[in-house]
């Protein structure tokens, strides 16, 4: 299991740091206070409370029903089990469509716990980052694959396989970093893709399904642990099956496979 110290918080800081000098960070989704208490024993550097609830816990077929409600809710619920690490939330599907309803919609989760929100989309976010960022609040982009979008995009397809689709991801995650993003999350694309944008930004890159060049990554912690019905996507790895330690065993192997780069293994990738 980590040795790591529970004494110092991660922050920003901390995790433009660990890009600087090449050490890889683990962030895991969290909806309650006992994932955040694993979480956090077991080294996670952040901690997403996800739309992905919709899925997981609601038991809805997609992200889009989750609330701004909802993912307040659990992030109160992670922000008591929460010692050191840091809390990403999730803005669901409608909730950035104006600057009035972004900025509100924003403050609500930060005053709740979070430490930074996430934002589905691309250069179109670049107005909305940018207003987050003048009011304090630290933005992550989600590129790629984004979940919120699966009706425009036609299903849960891998992007940028064509060259100039590939070509105008590291483009848009330039401007939004110019923009004042703090995080890019890459979702489902190639590797040579997640490592084009890795090498292109000075900000950190969380990858999920983007391979292993990325300075992070993320998984659900339903995923990592086996627990979601059905077939699981490409980039899944079961951590707990077989593991005699358990739900901590299993959550701490993940985080030291992500950092000495045995995970995410070839057969996780897409060409």
């Amino acid at each position: 299991m980590s040795t790591q110290s529970p004494a110092r918080k991660v922050t920003i800081t901390t995790l433009q740091k660990m890009k600087r000098d090449g050490e890889r960070f683990a962030m895991m989704t969290a909806y309650d206070y006992c994932q955040s208490v694993t979480a956090n024993k077991a080294g996670v550097e952040v901690m997403l409370v996800g739309d992905s609830l919709g899925m997981v816990i609601q038991g809805h077929d997609s992200s889009l029903p989750v609330t701004v409600e909802d993912i307040a809710y659990h992030v109160r619920c992670v922000r008591r089990g929460n010692s050191r690490g840091m809390i990403m939330a999730d803005m669901p599907f409608m909730s950035y469509f104006n600057e009035v309803t972004t900025l509100e919609n924003a403050a609500v989760l930060m005053r709740e716990g979070a430490h930074m929100v996430k934002l589905e989309g691309a250069a179109w976010l670049g107005k909305s980052t940018k207003l987050l960022a003048r009011h304090g609040i630290p933005v992550c982009a989600h590129m790629g694959l984004t979940p919120q979008s699966v009706n425009h995009l036609g299903g849960y397809r891998v992007q940028g396989r064509d060259p100039e689709q590939a070509e105008k991801i590291i483009a848009e995650a330039k401007q939004l970093q110019d923009h004042g993003a703090c995080v890019i999350l890459l979702e489902c694309v190639p590797t040579e893709l997640g490592k084009a944008v890795t090498d292109a930004l000075d900000i950190p890159v969380i990858g999920i399904g983007a391979g292993p060049h990325t300075d992070g990554q993320v998984l659900v912690w339903h995923d990592l642990l086996g627990l979601y019905p059905g077939k699981p996507a490409k980039f899944v790895k079961n951590f707990l099956e077989g593991n005699p330690r358990g739900i901590l065993g299993a959550v701490s192997d993940y985080v030291q496979a992500v950092k000495d780069g045995s995970f995410p293994a070839p057969e996780h990738c897409y060409d």
